[in-house]
Formats: structure tokens, C-alpha cells, sequence
């Protein structure tokens, strides 16, 4: 069964087209065609601007259910309708740093929200434990440490299909270690670091191709040390992600950045929800979440993501659209069907209102 959907104006995820329909056909999109070209029924809704759903690879929870704390899938079930109250159709659910079983029972609770239908959720992210202390933030200490050869190999066994995304510290992880994890074709994001200019950008030469909240948790950049942030920004191929909240990351700095990373740099929410339970207390401050005293997670959606880069970093919407949603395709590697509206990719479409302040799923 074919559907046709019209907007004044669609982002292709290169380009804006105008007065323009997109024809799917079992979920996939079969041509974009200028809509004097094709035969619309007479009541056809004609959206205001139509554009490829957003990607979310870092989030803990949502809707009161932290994930780390229900580790069923009803947790994933909110975290997927809060995700897409803000036009992310794909996420990775993030365990922080935490406890063996409670990371083998979000392996199982992804498992089992796939069994029973749930969509969205692209696999897992462990941020941690294999982070360095000096670098920790919100982490729990006590979990942190070093891993051995054995305790990963029996992780990636247990999380084999459901693994995405391993946040960890290389400075505190052995070659062996890293390669091991890239065997399984496992994404290293490198974060929670202290690592040096150089020990950073050996680490990146090597095939890390990502760094996790870029400014947050790692070494800084100084004039006579550069650390791991002047080695992000300098190195000529590693990605980053980036919490645009005003929090996390002042939007200036969000500026800078992305003049200097341009598509190399894109937007996670890292987003908690309300809870008094587990390792992981979050409590609503203000627009920013605290765990302990200590700022945690966000309160951010992807929409209001887009809307800071527009309003607050000077970034023009096509590119702030891309960062949600095309640079992390290409992160997780599915960028030849995510990312685009394009004919043979999946038919992941949001409508946005002009303000940005409404986002619907519509495909």
C-alpha cells in the first residue's frame, strides 16, 4: 500500500525542496517528486515542513522511568514515546557506570521490548565502567576500574546483538582491550578521560571514532596542554557529540566547536528523568537534572536541541536538523538508510512547525 505525504517545504537531509510530496510504500520511500507530478487525493494534508526523523544515541531514561532503575521494557517503552515527543524515532537507551547485573539486566530488558514489538531502540550504550576516575563526573566511583580480558569477553558474549556503543576511557583500557571490542563490531565512543593531547589523538589514529559529550568529562583544552578536547577538535576524522542545553556545554563554547568540527560534531540529549532510586538520583533543577549535588543529565528533547542551535548557537536549521539526525546515522553507521529522505531509505519522517516548538511523527 502506497502513502503520499505533501509539505510546502522538505529537508531532504541535503537540501530543502519546495512544494514537494514523498511516496512510501511498506515503509520505505519510493520517490520524492515535485507535487504538481503526482496524483494527490483531493484532501490530501499538506504539512508545513517535513523532515528525517532525529537519532538519540545517548538518553537514560524518560517519563519517570530511568532506565538503570526499571530495567524491564516498560522502561523502554516510555523512553520511546518520550523520544518521540521530541522526533526521535531511533534511540540507544545508556546505562551508566553501575553494577554487573545491572547491566546484564538491560541487556535482557532490550532483548525483551524487542520480543514484544517495541520499536526505536537501535541497541545499547554502556557509558562505563572502564572510565577514569579523575574524569568520573556523576559516575559512582566505587563501580569504576580497568576491565580484564575475560570480564569483557564474557559482557560482549552476554550483550552479543545488543551492545551499539561502548563509552570508556583509553588511557584505562589496554590495545588488547579496545581491539577486542572493535572485533565485535561494538562502537568506541572515548570519554570520562584525562587523556593527554597526544595520548588522545594516538588513541583516534587508532580507530576510535567517536568521543562522547565533547567539553564534559575530560582532560581540557589549555594553552601548554591541549588535552583530549584540543585533540577532538584538531584531529581530522574523530566525530563528537555535544549536549546543547546551556548546562552542559555554554552555547558559545557549542559555537566554537562547530565551526572548528563542522559535520564532525552532533547533538545527544543525554537526558534523565526524575528519580529517588538506584545508584543514579535525578532531580529536576531548574532545565537541568543533579544527581548528589552534581549536574547529571539533561532535560532536553531533540526538538529543543534544534531550537538552542538555531536561537542560541548561531547554527542555520539545515545543519542543526543534520546534527540530530544524519551525523548520527553516520556514527552508528546506518547512514544509507537513516538520515535522508531519499528514494530506498526507510520512511522516517517528522513535520516541524516554523517556531519549533511542535514535532510529530508522521512515518
Amino acid at each position: 500500500m502506497q502513502q503520499t505525504f505533501t509539505a510546502n517545504k522538505i529537508f531532504t537531509g541535503t537540501k530543502w525542496l519546495y512544494n514537494h510530496s514523498i511516496v512510501i510504500e511498506d515503509d520505505i520511500i519510493v520517490d520524492v517528486a515535485p507535487t504538481t507530478s503526482i496524483k494527490i487525493a483531493a484532501h490530501q494534508k499538506i504539512y508545513t515542513s517535513i523532515a528525517p526523523a532525529f537519532i538519540d544515541i545517548q538518553i537514560y531514561g524518560g517519563n519517570g522511568m530511568l532506565f538503570s532503575v526499571y530495567q524491564n521494557a516498560d522502561a523502554l517503552f516510555k523512553l520511546n514515546d518520550y523520544c518521540s515527543s521530541g522526533g526521535a524515532l531511533y534511540f540507544c537507551p545508556t546505562v551508566a557506570t553501575n553494577s554487573k547485573t545491572v547491566f546484564y539486566n538491560c541487556i535482557d530488558a532490550v532483548k525483551d521490548y524487542w520480543n514484544k514489538g517495541g520499536k526505536g531502540c537501535i541497541g545499547l550504550h554502556l557509558e562505563g565502567p572502564w572510565i577514569n576516575t579523575i574524569k568520573r563526573g556523576a559516575h559512582i566511583e566505587s563501580f569504576i576500574h580497568s576491565p580484564t580480558i575475560n570480564e569483557v569477553k564474557e559482557l560482549l558474549e552476554y550483550g552479543k546483538g545488543v551492545i551499539k556503543i561502548i563509552t570508556l576511557a583509553p588511557e584505562v583500557c589496554s590495545d588488547e582491550v579496545i581491539q577486542l571490542i572493535q572485533s565485535h563490531h561494538i562502537i568506541i565512543s572515548a570519554g570520562h578521560s584525562n587523556a593527554t593531547y597526544t595520548e588522545a589523538t594516538n588513541t583516534f589514529n587508532k580507530g576510535i571514532p567517536t568521543a562522547t559529550h565533547l567539553f564534559n568529562a575530560m582532560s581540557a583544552l589549555q594553552h601548554r596542554e591541549p588535552g583530549f578536547v584540543g585533540a577532538v577538535l584538531n584531529h581530522a576524522t574523530v566525530k563528537a557529540s555535544i549536549i546543547p542545553d546551556g548546562y552542559h556545554v555554554d552555547f558559545a563554547a557549542v559555537t566554537i566547536a562547530k565551526k572548528i568540527m563542522k559535520e564532525r560534531l552532533f547533538v545527544i540529549t543525554d537526558a534523565v528523568t526524575d528519580t529517588s532510586e538506584g545508584a543514579y538520583p535525578h532531580q529536576l533543577n531548574g532545565d537541568k537534572y543533579e544527581s548528589n549535588g552534581v549536574l547529571s543529565g539533561s532535560a532536553l528533547t531533540m526538538l529543543k536541541a534544534v531550537k538552542n542551535l538555531v536561537e542560541h548557537c548561531q547554527i542555520e536549521l539545515d545543519e542543526a536538523l543534520r546534527m540530530c539526525s544524519l551525523y548520527p546515522a553516520q556514527v552508528l553507521g546506518l547512514a544509507n538508510e537513516l538520515g535522508k529522505i531519499e528514494k530506498g531509505y526507510k520512511a522516517s519522517l517528522i513535520t516541524l512547525n516554523d517556531a519549533l516548538t511542535e514535532v510529530e511523527i508522521i512515518c
